[in-house]
């Protein structure tokens, strides 16, 4: 009699690379038709040995697969995926130096693609959330809730543009609706001419009408919406406050979460700090890239990315005030 025992899908742990070269391209290669996912394009990487470490699993596939050594890489996101036949934890590194040229080594197709491109490519659902990481930036800036000065406020904010910021979220309170929209098209005007996006916290309407580039939901707002409030050029992202903020956020589909509070930070006293190691459990539970918020700062920046995160948010820390927050 056939049995009835439901069995455990195989659950394979990748290594996997973005080699990200000094124009900022990443390296692509399609799979062989005949494989599983065969036909698609990944980034270069494959199952480790009973044994093996991440590192020397990641130096092995790009020694055998292009014929490079890594030099200079870090974590990027640790991605867990179920497929109908099997499940894979996948372990990335950017790996941003290495030592010999790229080339095909067992007979597949090669690219390199600009982040903004990347989804392009047909690439397995297990890729989706690394593509996300690497179009994001490492630094989320979030501005400061109060608004006493308008011009102060937009001299600080290009005082950060001009400093690198790359993505900020702009949270404002106690304005009326003409002067909320008046001042999210200048601070979207100011962050387009730097290449900027801004998400606004608040409405996706109010958002579109700023002309703003995507929509940061709270985690409230996470669950008051049934599919994903923008369109899919934009950007959508949310506040997460526990697991079940995070298994949310990922089943709307938002591209990346802001998981807090991770350390004592003055803007919430009275909150009860993650710490690092219950911040790198729940990202690794998670399915999308997710930025550490509450006492950062830019020198925490390193130990963010080794405990899963995509970098570091902030209000004092990133804004300029010599608090973190």
């Amino acid at each position: 009699m056939p049995s009835t025992e439901r069995r455990t899908p195989e659950l394979i742990h990748v290594a996997a690379a973005a080699l990200i070269d000094e124009r900022g391209r990443v390296l692509l290669q399609r799979r062989h038709t005949q494989t599983h996912q065969g036909g698609l394009w990944e980034f270069p990487g494959g199952k480790l040995e009973t044994g093996e470490s991440v590192i020397d699993g990641l130096a092995r596939e790009l020694r055998e697969e292009l014929g490079v050594h890594p030099l200079e890489h870090r974590p990027l996101i640790r991605v867990r995926h179920q497929y109908s036949d099997r499940g894979v934890l996948l372990d990335v590194h950017a790996v941003t130096r290495w030592q010999g040229s790229p080339t095909g080594r067992e007979g597949q197709p090669l690219a390199w693609s600009e982040p903004g491109s990347l989804r392009d490519y047909p690439m397995p659902a297990a890729d989706q959330p690394v593509v996300s990481a690497l179009q994001l930036p490492s630094q989320y800036l979030i501005t400061p809730p109060g608004l006493e000065d308008r011009s102060q406020f937009m001299r600080m904010l290009e005082a950060r543009l001009r400093a690198g910021v790359r993505l900020l979220q702009l949270r404002v309170f106690g304005l009326s609706n003409v002067e909320l929209l008046d001042l999210g098209r200048a601070a979207c005007q100011l962050a387009h001419a730097q290449q900027a996006r801004v998400l606004f916290n608040g409405s996706p309407e109010t958002a579109a009408a700023m002309g703003a580039d995507g929509v940061h939901l709270s985690s409230r707002a996470l669950f008051e919406h049934q599919t994903r409030p923008v369109a899919p050029e934009l950007l959508v992202a949310a506040s997460c406050l526990s697991p079940a903020d995070l298994a949310r956020a990922a089943e709307l589909g938002v591209d990346f979460a802001v998981l807090s509070p991770v350390l004592p930070t003055p803007s919430h006293p009275d909150a009860q700090p993650l710490g690092w190691s219950r911040f790198a459990a729940w990202v690794d539970a998670a399915a999308v890239p997710i930025y550490a918020l509450g006492g950062m700062r830019p020198g925490l920046m390193d130990t963010a990315w080794a405990h899963g995160g995509q970098g570091i948010a902030g209000i004092r820390g990133l804004w300029g005030d010599d608090q973190a927050g």
